[in-house]
């Protein structure tokens, strides 16, 4: 039986590079990259392409025939593309149902929220959503919860600076005992090849995760694994409520600044995951998510404690950064 083409867009991101290892992990599929004009000469590029795995070149702002023709014979077509690009997917899922893809999975890949103004990254990821829906183009939806790797505040000693994200905002939110989705990042692709391949979840949600704590948790492991005492700064509800308030208002000031629009994205995703408490289990089934913890039960995905040894042991990748290619 011949494997599946898997035609993978954003490769050389954060959640596209993790997708890409589960995929070439999982050993089901036959894997290729799409990739726009201007990154035909990037390093990552040049390194994926040498390890043998195909590339497909488009403008995906182009003409949605001219990418119709670059997407033909492919069976499942799996988007991470940016954050701040969502709305791009629009033309990408027309091309490709008229290129008769299997299986489109939209950029997901975040915590859980309803859509209706409580986030709007989730906003627009609903938008594409809905236009796959009035397609009637086969999809799979795939959350993933909040990545470990930004979900570590720093330690007195500094011993994991090397790995933590540059600006990370380290306060507790509420009384810090919300319970969330999280997932290590490096187990986000692992998790994506298993639920492609699985006919079970066409036409599904699905969320994944590898632990669910609260922040108060995640301190408490941070400080037993470390040995290191953290201090514990709470912002209470009312204040991050505050803040996205005026980062709204910001954005509606000058809806054009990009640095603007990430911090109306960071302030409700505070809101939603710690005030409202929505990226958990309950919720997600609730929307209708299968939980991919039941579905692949021989999957195994690390725990936060065994990502806090990795951390400590200098094992793990800072988000953002080139290291991973080194």
């Amino acid at each position: 039986m011949s494997k599946q083409r898997v035609l993978l867009l954003g490769a050389t991101g954060e959640t596209g590079s993790s997708i890409l290892t589960g995929l070439l992990a999982f050993d089901k599929f036959e894997v290729e990259i799409l990739i726009r004009p201007s990154s035909t000469d990037k390093p990552e590029v040049e390194q994926l392409s040498a390890k043998g795995i195909r590339v497909r070149i488009a403008d995906i702002s182009g003409p949605v025939d001219d990418l119709v023709s670059v997407l033909l014979g492919v069976d499942i077509f799996i988007s991470a593309i940016s954050g701040t690009s969502q709305l791009a997917q629009m033309d990408i899922a027309t091309a490709v149902k008229k290129a008769g893809i299997k299986r489109f999975v939209p950029c997901c890949f975040a915590t859980i929220c309803p859509p209706g103004n409580v986030m709007l990254l989730r906003d627009e990821k609903e938008e594409v959503n809905q236009h796959i829906k009035k397609l009637f183009l086969p999809y799979t939806i795939i959350d993933v919860g909040y990545w470990y790797q930004l979900s570590c505040p720093r330690l007195p000693s500094g011993r994991i600076d090397y790995a933590t994200f540059p600006g990370m905002n380290a306060s507790l939110h509420g009384d810090g005992e919300a319970l969330n989705i999280l997932t290590d990042l490096r187990d986000v692709g692992h998790f994506v090849a298993r639920i492609v391949y699985d006919e079970r979840t066409l036409n599904k949600s699905v969320f994944c995760w590898g632990d669910i704590l609260s922040e108060n948790q995640v301190y408490n492991i941070l400080e037993e694994v470390s040995g290191e005492k953290l201090e514990r700064h709470y912002i209470s509800a009312a204040d991050v409520e505050a803040r996205v308030v005026h980062a709204t208002e910001l954005l509606r000031e000058d809806p054009s600044n990009a640095r603007t629009r990430v911090g109306v994205y960071s302030a409700q995703y505070d809101y939603s995951k710690y005030i409202r408490a929505d990226n958990r289990p309950e919720y997600a089934k609730y929307l209708g998510y299968l939980d991919a913890r039941e579905l692949y039960p021989n999957f195994v995905p690390k725990g936060f404690r065994e990502f806090a040894v990795d951390l400590l042991d200098k094992k793990v990748v800072r988000p953002y950064s080139s290291a991973r290619y080194n």
